[in-house]
């Protein structure tokens, strides 16, 4: 199997080719270890990050920044989505609060991105 990558590690966006044989990886066009790690991981393990928002009850707020605390297995992501959509906050939260505790059995957390107490109004509640 061969694929080509384009590393998203640094701004230089090395354009790497990745090939897998058996159990062997081999990388060219790398610029650096760092390139060669990413396309690896590509390769076996690819993960990304998630940001999206979900819903709260707050009219001056009706939407809460959110993200994962660490990667997210790639093929996770659309599930991930489906959990993060049912969700809607009740309760004034602060930046890093966890939202979701240990998504799909994944051990990432899906955490508030801002601190939604300083957005809301004195006295605002769900009405």
């Amino acid at each position: 199997m061969q694929k080509q990558i384009i590393c998203i590690i640094c701004p230089r966006g090395c354009v790497m080719t990745v090939k897998k044989n058996n159990e062997e990886i081999t990388v060219e066009g790398n610029a650096c270890k760092r390139g060669k790690e990413f396309a690896i991981l590509e390769m076996t393990d690819p993960k990304r990050s998630l940001t999206s928002t979900v819903k709260t009850v707050f009219k001056n707020c009706p939407v809460l920044p959110v993200r994962t605390d660490y990667d997210l297995p790639k093929d996770m992501i659309g599930k991930a989505m489906e959990e993060i959509n049912k969700i809607v906050v009740t309760k004034k939260v602060k930046m890093h609060d966890i939202i979701i505790p240990d998504i799909l059995a994944t051990g990432c957390n899906i955490i508030a991105s801002c601190d939604l107490s300083n957005s809301l109004k004195e006295g605002d509640n769900n009405e």
